[in-house]
């Protein structure tokens, strides 16, 4: 059972990660952060990334329309440094939380990131 904290301090250990925060996506509220976040400021950080996921929700037409589907999972940008990588927390109580990682390009390897990124996800929720 893992808290903010650590699922953070895990997150950070993974290859080419620069920094990692969890997001209100709602409110754009940063939970927790760890490393550097770009622009060295946690809260724009969280509000930026609340930002794209409320965009991304608004128009997630792709969506089933079966609501005990999976939904959404992550998103994935991608730029000439570096990859963002925003991972949705599913609980019961139908949290609007996300994880998000920034992560180096030229040092991170984007599939082993994005399993790991799942698997701090769930220990959240476990927790």
């Amino acid at each position: 059972m893992s808290g903010i904290d650590q699922v953070l301090a895990q997150a950070m250990g993974i290859p080419g990660v620069l920094g990692a925060g969890l997001t209100d996506w709602t409110s754009g509220l940063a939970l927790g952060t760890a490393g550097r976040a770009p622009h060295d400021d946690p809260e724009a950080a969280a509000a930026d990334t609340a930002e794209v996921v409320q965009a991304v929700v608004r128009n997630a037409t792709f969506e089933s329309a079966d609501a005990d589907g999976p939904g959404l999972e992550d998103v994935i940008i991608t730029s000439a440094g570096g990859y963002h990588l925003i991972r949705f927390v599913r609980t019961a109580f139908d949290s609007q939380t996300c994880l998000h990682l920034w992560l180096d390009r030229a040092q991170a390897n984007l599939a082993l990131a994005r399993l790991r990124l799942r698997e701090l996800a769930a220990e959240l929720v476990a927790a």
